[in-house]
């Protein structure tokens, strides 16, 4: 526990170091600019420390890229599918072919920061008043360096700490924004902005909204699976039954992702072509506050959740599994019956969850439209920034729940035990 958080200062004081060259004055006028652009959902990322130009600007979101990257990349290549059967020793090689096209990305994103900030001018000063090839070099390495870093540190709490390393350092600097946010918050109230009342309101939907993800989070569908019984000299074998879980929202935050990613687009452009008219009312329609990007965004997650489900989660496979070890569906004959079985059931399941989180993931816009809640304060309502620090949270309480099980604690509860993600990694 102390080292987890030991790193996660490390990771915090990285994220306000600004790198070499940097006016930091000229900084301190732009911040702010990227809300609302795809830079601003990657500042969300990375706790603030892209807006702060840090050593750590890039955070662990290269390693995440070429996780996912390998990971959609073993749909379609032979020798990745090859590796992820082999277990152990396929995820060894997986993971350092993963370390390298780290590298790699994160190489090509920083180079692509240092040409942002070299074109970055503000009331006629310039973001670097350095020498622009000196300030490159640097730059690229330094940032290359601290994406390394991190995803060693992450490496570090997942060994040495309470697991869930990577996922932990994108929490922490999530929910850094929290007391900024809840401060001002408090000075709305101050300055007669805003009525207690209604502030004691926003706080009691919060906690609903929160209690709503928790549930539909952990809620799974249970398919029993029934292995046969087979006698091998005195030993007994099978003759269990055991349980698919088929989670409600399979696709976890990924949907989100993906579709903010391509809402983020008209703004990101508009901030290379300031003075287009076109792209300025474009820009309007999609802004975060906007209900036209509200219902685009909902319908995008929909189709996002049946798309990254179809990817992660193959009945095919699970079905030739079960066949080979003796295990079938009672009432389902082993097989293509079966895998059609797991198939229509995940289909049924995967409507309501991703309606959840077409729900989830707007529910800022109401919020921020209803109530007048700062951008800061609404992004804890809803979307990745929920969904990401209460699949986190849930995950650390069950390692911890776990650890002291081994040393013969009662846990936290004596009445039940902490129930993590069901068979999700990572976010």
């Amino acid at each position: 526990m102390i080292t987890t958080l030991l790193i996660l200062v490390v990771v915090r004081v990285g994220a306000h170091i600004t790198l070499p060259g940097i006016d930091i004055g000229v900084l301190q006028t732009t911040m702010g600019s990227d809300e609302g652009t795809l830079f601003g959902l990657f500042d969300l990322f990375v706790g603030g420390a892209w807006s702060n130009a840090a050593i750590f600007a890039l955070g662990v979101m290269p390693y995440i890229t070429a996780s996912i990257i390998l990971q959609l990349g073993g749909i379609v290549v032979p020798e990745l599918q090859r590796l992820q059967r082999e277990g152990e020793e396929g995820r060894r090689k997986i993971n350092q072919w993963t370390r390298m096209l780290t590298v790699g990305i994160s190489a090509l994103q920083a180079y692509g920061t240092t040409v942002r900030h070299l074109n970055t001018v503000t009331t006629g000063a310039p973001l670097v008043p350095v020498d622009p090839v000196l300030f490159t070099i640097s730059t690229v390495f330094l940032l290359t360096a601290g994406t390394v870093f991190m995803m060693w540190l992450g490496e570090q709490i997942t060994d040495r700490g309470i697991g869930n390393g990577i996922s932990l350092i994108i929490f922490i600097g999530i929910i850094a924004r929290l007391p900024e946010s809840v401060f001002q918050e408090y000075k709305l109230i101050e300055v007669g902005q805003r009525n207690w009342i209604v502030e004691l309101i926003i706080l009691v939907i919060l906690v609903a909204i929160i209690a709503g993800v928790v549930l539909v989070t952990q809620g799974a569908r249970r398919i029993p699976v029934q292995y046969a019984r087979r006698q091998v000299g005195r030993k007994v074998y099978g003759g269990t039954t055991q349980y698919i879980p088929l989670r409600v929202n399979t696709a976890g935050v990924m949907p989100i992702i993906f579709a903010q990613s391509l809402m983020f687009v008209p703004n990101t452009v508009l901030s290379f072509f300031p003075e287009s008219e076109f792209l300025s009312t474009l820009a309007r329609l999609f802004s975060y506050e906007s209900f036209v990007y509200a219902g685009i965004y909902g319908l995008m997650i929909v189709f996002f959740t049946y798309f990254y489900t179809a990817i992660v989660f193959n009945p095919k496979d699970i079905a030739d599994n079960m066949k080979k070890q003796g295990g079938f569906i009672p009432g389902i004959r082993p097989g293509k019956p079966t895998s059609e079985y797991i198939d229509q059931i995940l289909t049924r399941i995967t409507l309501p969850g991703s309606i959840f989180l077409a729900i989830v993931a707007i529910l800022p816009t109401f919020v921020t439209n209803i109530f007048a809640v700062t951008s800061n304060f609404a992004s804890f309502f809803g979307g990745t920034s929920l969904l990401i620090i209460i699949g986190v949270a849930l995950d650390t309480l069950q390692q911890i729940e776990s650890y002291l099980l081994m040393r013969h604690y009662d846990g936290f509860m004596k009445s039940g035990k902490i129930k993590g993600r069901v068979g999700q990694g990572g976010f």
